[in-house]
């Protein structure tokens, strides 16, 4: 009832990313790579370029705090409904403790063994439905946090390689990427920004 929510969709392909992750893994098969920890690291980057999204909007609208801390909230899935505990000073995290922590926080929502402290100070969300499937969603903004992001299921879909004479189709692993945001602090165009800005991260898996 209170903020005014605009959500824009995209997608990026993850063809490579996956590929270097899955290559990762089977070299340390102990220290396992997330999709959503790859994710997570490419949202930091963009939260740095772009910290209008790494905020909270003061009760009433009138002061907008601009956050020098990156803490990351992600919903989790739980037999007791949705729970979003916050990973503190994500942007301080390699990808590997990134999905380290995930996990450990993951386990403890489901476990019931979170404080309140945990699910506190979010400054920008992440739900995925990747794991339960589904493509484009409306992520609801978590006040007072002024932007969110879904992602959905990766999925094989053919992607024109080459120009339109020369050119041919080939599979690739396609992310949908939902952004939700309070239309008071973002507008269209810099959530088309920073959505196209993401897809450069996800796509270019050296960045």
């Amino acid at each position: 009832n209170s903020i005014p929510q605009v959500t824009q969709h995209d997608t990026a392909d993850i063809t490579r990313l996956d590929a270097w992750r899955r290559k990762e893994n089977l070299r340390n098969p102990g220290r396992k790579l997330s999709l959503l920890a790859q994710v997570a690291q490419a949202v930091i980057a963009a939260l740095k370029a772009f910290p209008r999204f790494n905020a909270s909007l003061a009760e009433g609208g009138n002061t907008l705090v601009l956050k020098r801390y990156i803490h990351l909230g992600f919903a989790v899935d739980t037999e007791r409904g949705l729970l979003v505990p916050v990973l503190k000073d994500a942007d301080r995290l390699e990808v590997a403790e990134l999905s380290a922590a995930i996990a450990t926080l993951a386990d403890k929502a489901r476990g019931r063994k979170l404080f309140p402290a945990d699910l506190e100070g979010a400054s920008f969300s992440i739900t995925s439905l990747g794991s339960i499937g589904g493509g484009h969603f409306t992520p609801l903004v978590n006040a007072p946090e002024v932007a969110i992001l879904g992602i959905g299921r990766a999925g094989l879909q053919p992607v024109w390689v080459g120009d339109a004479q020369a050119g041919h189709a080939e599979p690739g692993l396609i992310l949908p990427l939902s952004l939700s945001y309070d239309h008071r602090v973002v507008d269209g165009a810099d959530a088309a920004r920073f959505l196209v800005f993401l897809k450069q991260q996800l796509e270019a898996p050296a960045s």
